[in-house]
């Protein structure tokens, strides 16, 4: 029977290649020359820490670090940016945890989502991907469409189909 796993993984590389592209744009920049500015990867914990002089600065920082992921085709969605900003000293910082992995509670939804729709499929949680199967590949396909359409705010890739 053909199946397909639903994950939502962040790549390294590429997000390491998106924040150095968001430093090179920052200290080239005309408005942020002499300025407080940290932008870091830590790979480890998939966040981003940002600080800069002023909340103003900070906001420029994310927008320039959402275009740029956006562009090096990451989901601006895989950015967590709920968490506020926090004077500390004459700075404020700023952590931005990456979403990597579903979470079990946006599984369910998922999984809960694709069961209402009423398609012949069967979906299971493993870990965190979800396992899509079904007779048809047809019917995979629609389950596909299904949740590109839908806006679950995470970003979402589709693989191994077999």
């Amino acid at each position: 029977m053909p199946s397909f796993d639903i994950s939502s993984k962040v790549d390294l590389q590429t997000l390491d290649n998106a924040v150095n592209t968001v430093k090179k744009e920052i200290t080239n920049r005309f408005d942020f020359k002499g300025s407080h500015v940290v932008i870091e990867l830590q790979k480890k914990e998939f966040k981003v820490q940002l600080e800069a002089d002023s909340d103003m600065k900070m906001e420029q920082i994310v927008d320039v670090l959402i275009s740029r992921s956006m562009r090096q085709g990451l989901d601006a969605n895989c950015f967590d940016l709920s968490k506020e900003v926090y004077p500390s000293g004459k700075v404020v910082k700023k952590e931005v945890p990456v979403k990597n992995g579903l979470a079990q509670d946006d599984s369910k939804k998922i999984v809960k989502h694709i069961k209402d729709s009423g398609l012949k499929v069967q979906v299971a949680i493993m870990d965190d991907i979800i396992r899509v199967t079904g007779k048809k590949i047809d019917d995979l396909q629609e389950v596909i469409q299904l949740c590109k359409t839908s806006d679950f705010k995470i970003p979402l890739q589709y693989v191994n189909m077999k």
